[in-house]
């Protein structure tokens, strides 16, 4: 598939001049910002989905995945999973039945609550969560089409947007050890 062709204008640009236009000046800025960031995320997620294809994997599927890489056995409980990638309970329900059905992970009953469930990392599952991140890090992840200080300042502004939003807080100080 061809790349597209860059448009003449930004659309964004005239999106503000337009809002301006309007009468909506003290929203333009705001307008722009909300934007902005929404086509980021499309022009991003386009490159990650673009990498994953291959492996038959979507980005949901793929976080699921590398979650469970990372803990120290290849298990989490589900909710431990809901809450560290944010996403509702049913999101991530679906996301590892699809998960199982492939024997990526396996589903199993956690150990001191009957009425819970542990995802659990196959080793299949950990084969091909090593080699999507290592297709991830070379074709998305190293250069994310920004300078490194641009990625720094960015990574900053949105973690502030993100913190205001109340989606976490800073750590607790952790007391001296005795």
């Amino acid at each position: 598939m061809a790349a597209p062709r860059p448009l003449p204008i930004d659309p964004l640009a005239e999106a503000k001049r337009q809002w301006v236009a309007h009468g909506w000046a003290d929203a333009a800025e705001g307008m722009t910002t909300v934007i902005s960031v929404m086509r980021a995320q499309q022009l991003l997620l386009a490159r990650v989905d673009a990498t994953l294809k291959p492996f038959s994997l979507s980005f949901a599927r793929y976080e699921v995945l590398r979650l469970l890489g990372f803990s120290r056995e290849g298990r989490l409980p589900l909710s431990s999973v809901v809450s560290r990638l944010q996403v509702h309970a049913t999101t991530v329900t679906s996301t590892a039945d699809r998960l199982v059905r492939d024997g990526l992970i396996l589903r199993e009953p956690h150990p001191h609550d009957g009425r819970a469930a542990m995802l659990v990392l196959t080793e299949s599952g950990r084969a091909l969560v090593e080699t999507t991140t290592a297709a991830l890090n070379a074709e998305v992840f190293r250069d994310p089409g920004l300078s490194p200080q641009d990625a720094a300042d960015l990574v900053a502004i949105v973690a502030r947007l993100r913190k205001g939003a109340g989606d976490f807080a800073d750590p607790r100080p952790q007391p001296e050890p005795l």
